[in-house]
C-alpha cells in the first residue's frame, strides 16, 4: 500500500497512475458554464464591491488565506450554495484508497452533502496566489480531490455518468473542471477583475442546479 498526500499530485502523475484522460470538453461542463442567471441590482453591487476590493486593495499580492477570506468564500457563500442537504466546507480532510494508493489530505474547499460535517463531496476547490507554487500544482490538486470524490460517490448503477465538479483559482483567475468516468475537462479562465465576476457567480448558481440532479 502506497500512501500519498493530495498535494503531491500533478495532472501527469494522475493520468499515469489512474488512466485519466483530458478532453477538450464535456457536455456536463458545457451545461454548467452555460447556466443562465442575470444578477439583480443588489447582486451587482455586492459582486462589484468584491471586484473593486481585489483591484484596489492589492488582491494580486494576497496570500492564500487572504484570497480565501476576502474573495473566494464571500462569493461562494453569496451564491446561496449551502443548505441542510449540502454545504460549503473549508480545510476538511478527504481521503480514499484507489488502485492500492491511499490518498489523503486537506482540501482547500469543497461542497459536499451534510451541513455540520462533509459526507459525499460534489465539488472540490483548490486555490493559490501564484501561477506556480512551491506547495504543488493547483490543477492536479483539484483533480486528485475530484477523483477521490468520484470514488466516494461510487454507485454501481450510475457511476459512469455521474459527474464530479471542481475549480482551481490562481489569484484573479478561476477555472472550472468536470470529471466523468475517466475523462476530465478544464474550462478557459474567468477573471474576477472585470465583468467575468458575474460569470463566476452565475456558474456557482448553476452548480446548485447540477448538485440537485446528483442527489
Amino acid at each position: 500500500m502506497i500512501k500519498s498526500n493530495l498535494r503531491d499530485w500533478t495532472l501527469d502523475t494522475i493520468e499515469e497512475s489512474f488512466g485519466l484522460l483530458q478532453v477538450r470538453s464535456l457536455p456536463i461542463l458545457d451545461e454548467l458554464l452555460a447556466h443562465k442567471h442575470e444578477a439583480d441590482a443588489y447582486e451587482q453591487r455586492y459582486l462589484g464591491s468584491l471586484r473593486e476590493d481585489y483591484l484596489m486593495l492589492g488582491g494580486d499580492d494576497w496570500n492564500e488565506v487572504e484570497l480565501e477570506n476576502k474573495l473566494i468564500s464571500p462569493l461562494i457563500v453569496f451564491s446561496g450554495i449551502s443548505n441542510q442537504k449540502y454545504s460549503y466546507f473549508l480545510e476538511r480532510e478527504l481521503g480514499a484508497t484507489i488502485n492500492d494508493i491511499e490518498l489523503s489530505g486537506r482540501v482547500d474547499g469543497m461542497i459536499a452533502s451534510g451541513f455540520r460535517n462533509p459526507k459525499k463531496p460534489y465539488f472540490c476547490l483548490s486555490e493559490y496566489k501564484r501561477g506556480t507554487d512551491p506547495n504543488g500544482d493547483p490543477k492536479g490538486q483539484a483533480l486528485i480531490a475530484m477523483l477521490v470524490a468520484q470514488h466516494l460517490n461510487h454507485d454501481a448503477n450510475r457511476n459512469d455518468d455521474r459527474p464530479i465538479f471542481g475549480s482551481y483559482i490562481i489569484g484573479r483567475n478561476w477555472c472550472f473542471m468536470a470529471l466523468v468516468g475517466k475523462e476530465y475537462a478544464i474550462s478557459t479562465d474567468f477573471s474576477c477583475v472585470d465583468d467575468e465576476i458575474f460569470d463566476i457567480f452565475r456558474i456557482m448558481k448553476g452548480l446548485r442546479v447540477q448538485i440537485e440532479k446528483l442527489i
